[in-house]
């Protein structure tokens, strides 16, 4: 089974690309929620997440995700160790959803940091959905109610557009200038005739 990954910076458009996808009967696996899942859920991984950040990473059984956004996007060393907790668990339970996926032509990690965790590696092909920086900011401040200062911040932790757009195997424009859908079903064609 073919796997492909879908990225793109912080409102590109990854998730609206993914649901079109899976729309199309296409299964989509959404890194970034999934990772959340696992850290709330999984035991050996809040176990080590403890040890890395100290017993208040965790209210109750759950992830108190303020204090582990303070503690680690200020650092970026310990961003690293977090990653380095967390991104080999998501692998691992991509890998068996994978397994449960039949009769399909292919299935999606969709993932914000797909180059910058590794997990392109091991994935067949990849997909940028490509969107210019300032249009970015003002449909994260329009989605999420947030200053345009958070939202750079939050950018600063993923890789430039540019070096994206070179490690990607096709690019998706969502730039406002050239329709989406069209693209996306081009794509879609051309993965199933390459079968």
């Amino acid at each position: 089974m073919y796997l492909l990954g879908v990225t793109g910076g912080i409102g590109s458009g990854k998730t609206l690309v993914c649901s079109i996808l899976e729309k199309l009967g296409i299964p989509v696996y959404c890194a970034d929620s999934e990772a959340k899942r696992l850290m709330n859920n999984d035991l050996d991984l809040a176990r080590e997440i403890k040890e890395l950040l100290g017993e208040e990473a965790y209210q109750g059984s759950s992830l108190n995700n303020g204090f582990v956004a303070e503690r680690v996007f200020g650092d970026s060393a310990l961003l690293a160790k977090l990653n380095g907790l967390v991104h080999p668990a998501v692998r691992k339970d991509f890998a068996a959803w994978v397994l449960l996926q039949k009769n399909v032509p292919y299935v999606i990690e969709e993932a914000a940091i797909l180059f910058e965790s590794g997990s392109g590696d091991f994935l067949d092909g990849s997909v940028l959905v490509y969107a210019p920086v300032e249009l970015r900011i003002k449909r994260v401040m329009e989605r999420d109610g947030v200053d345009e200062a958070s939202v750079r911040r939050r950018m600063s932790h993923q890789m430039d557009e540019e070096e994206k757009m070179k490690l990607a195997d096709h690019i998706i424009y969502n730039d406002e200038n050239k329709m989406l859908l069209p693209q996306v079903i081009a794509l879609h064609n051309k993965l199933l005739n390459s079968k």
